[in-house]
């Protein structure tokens, strides 16, 4: 999977962004940032070869369901043959902006969790930033919602302002060392929290 991951890096660099696959430990990181303990519907744009996705399955509920937005054409492929006999999951080699057409689509308001390994540092300002409002907005309107990162930079923090609640933390194990960040859909009890672990409940079957 490496090699795969390695030649779609050297034919699109600025679309996959990283020369190898995100480490156990940073994938055990981010997998701790959900709560897999009911039915959820879960979104991941650029999942690349899979390691968060596999991670994901193996902990979501038999009731979930998995959107997978990968443009890479190739990616997107060997995505599909590797999750086929899951129906929890489905790949789109689509663009994450088509998320809001998708969820519709399916006949879902809302998703509970958003992952992504995207490099918005790269994306130009104005397609960033709605990707930040279509993210937000296609969250289920609950304090457990999410949209989680994982980035070598963490600049993302300054242009999602309306993500009231923010946490962060910096993985070293791993090839580069990335910022692991959840931005959540509500804040707290009403307040804005910054650094805080919160806990409560969502479904995006709304």
């Amino acid at each position: 999977m490496n090699a795969l991951f390695l030649k779609r890096f050297l034919h699109r660099p600025f679309q996959v962004a990283s020369i190898t696959p995100s480490s156990r430990m940073l994938v055990t990181r981010v997998s701790t940032k959900f709560d897999f303990s009911q039915p959820r519907v879960i979104v991941e744009y650029g999942p690349g070869e899979g390691c968060h996705t596999r991670s994901i399955i193996k902990r979501m509920h038999p009731d979930s369901k998995l959107l997978l937005f990968e443009l890479d054409p190739e990616l997107a492929t060997h995505l599909g043959q590797q999750f086929r006999h899951d129906k929890r999951v489905e790949v789109l080699n689509a663009d994450a902006q088509e998320l809001p057409e998708a969820l519709r689509s399916r006949g879902l308001l809302h998703c509970d969790y958003v992952l992504s390994g995207i490099p918005f540092s790269i994306l130009e300002p104005t397609k960033k930033r709605e990707l930040l409002r279509k993210t937000f907005e296609s969250l289920a309107p609950n304090w457990k919602s999410a949209f989680i990162i994982y980035q070598v930079t963490n600049e993302l923090r300054r242009h999602a302002t309306h993500f009231p609640r923010v946490e962060s933390e910096y993985c070293l194990q791993n090839l580069p060392p990335m910022f692991v960040t959840v931005f959540y859909k509500q804040a707290l009890n009403g307040h804005k929290v910054n650094g805080s672990n919160g806990n409560g409940n969502g479904n995006g079957k709304h």
